[in-house]
């Protein structure tokens, strides 16, 4: 059992990560009920496969467990979703004073971390991430959002949750899809600040995909306490170092959007890609050494994951992907932040990047 705090001051809140942890899940979650309930919001294949464990754990209490199971896949990440878990909310007569479970992976987790903030003008929330990406990731900074037809996680906010409770048992019903998808945000921490973790993945990353138990630990507990570290530092992207983790995120969303953020590219799968594509684009700019961008592609590929955009999938143009990153939420003054790297480990944020020169990369690696 590991225990990482992340320090936010008033704020501050434990990521408990512990095999068996779901199976005890009533014991960590107690000091959260409230009226004798909690509210939970799963998907339908979390439900499927995983909330009989859950319920079971809270068997011969008197909490009862109020669930709300909702389509599995980015497309619940929308206005029509959050109107319909709202009003559900309100109907059930939820109160400040309550709390909600996000028991899913990251979609749930983001849906279920913005309603908690605006449902009674702000509500507690816990989350039991049950996918590597939630896990490793999205579970862990209090950024909650949805996606509009102008992009992905446009409208949101910031809401820490109150507890994290990590599992590493509950991976063992994903599909192997899911698994190597979560892996690309492990491989992300050794690649913004940490060449010696990327060393440690390019050895064990077959061992973490296929489930050995002290290697998903490792990367579990590894990029947890990395990401913690980052967010106590730069809790709302301010200063600019929690911006590092959107390493490969500014590529990646836009071959999300010309996807239709769509099971055709998964989210890690995209961030897999855009981690390599902006390698590439700075070797063309002549920040880092090709041979680190070629490393990367390989170890990418050697896992299966997307590493440019034919392996993605996507085959527009530079100028029409150029065209999706203009909706990111970072762009500011008409300038768009570029995550780029001097080398692996050595990830810094660019404010100089010229759009055409990036489409003209795109055209150029298609």
């Amino acid at each position: 059992m590991t225990q990482i705090t992340v320090e936010l001051g008033k704020q501050s809140y434990p990521i408990l990560v512990r095999t068996g942890a779901l199976e005890l899940a009533a014991t960590h979650l107690k000091k959260f009920v409230n009226n004798q309930r909690l509210f939970v919001l799963t998907d339908e294949n979390v439900g499927s496969h995983l909330l009989q464990k859950l319920q079971n754990s809270f068997s011969g209490s008197d909490v009862t467990l109020v669930v709300k199971s909702l389509p599995a896949g980015e497309t619940s990440k929308s206005w029509r979703q959050l109107e319909t878990v709202t009003d559900w909310l309100l109907a059930q007569g939820i109160e400040r004073s309550d709390t909600l479970v996000a028991f899913g992976g990251g979609v749930i987790g983001d849906l279920t971390g913005f309603t908690a903030a605006i449902a009674k003008r702000g509500c507690g929330f816990v989350q039991i991430p049950t996918s590597l990406l939630a896990q490793v990731d999205s579970s862990v900074g209090g950024k909650t959002a949805i996606n509009s037809s102008a992009g992905k996680n446009l409208i949101g906010s910031f809401h820490q949750p109150q507890f994290v409770l990590i599992d590493p048992l509950v991976l063992n019903s994903l599909p192997d899809r899911e698994l190597r998808a979560g892996y690309a945000e492990v491989v992300k921490y050794g690649l913004i600040n940490d060449a010696s973790f990327f060393a440690w993945c390019e050895t064990n990353g077959d061992k973490v995909l296929s489930r050995d138990p002290d290697a998903v630990s490792k990367a579990i507990i590894h990029s947890v306490g990395a990401k913690a570290l980052i967010v106590a530092e730069d809790e709302k992207e301010l200063s600019g170092r929690r911006a590092l983790l959107n390493l490969g995120h500014t590529f990646g969303h836009a071959l999300e959007a010309e996807t239709g953020f769509s099971e055709k590219l998964v989210h890690g799968e995209a961030v897999a890609a855009g981690m390599a594509l902006a390698f590439g684009y700075s070797v063309r700019r002549g920040h880092c050494d090709a041979a680190d961008a070629e490393r990367i592609v390989t170890h990418l590929k050697s896992v299966g994951l997307p590493y440019n955009l034919a392996t993605s999938s996507v085959a527009a143009s530079g100028q029409r992907l150029v065209e999706h990153m203009m909706h990111d939420k970072k762009m500011s003054s008409g300038t768009l932040p570029f995550l780029l790297a001097n080398g692996i480990g050595q990830t810094f944020l660019a404010n100089d990047v010229d759009l055409d020169d990036v489409a003209a990369f795109l055209d150029a690696s298609a």
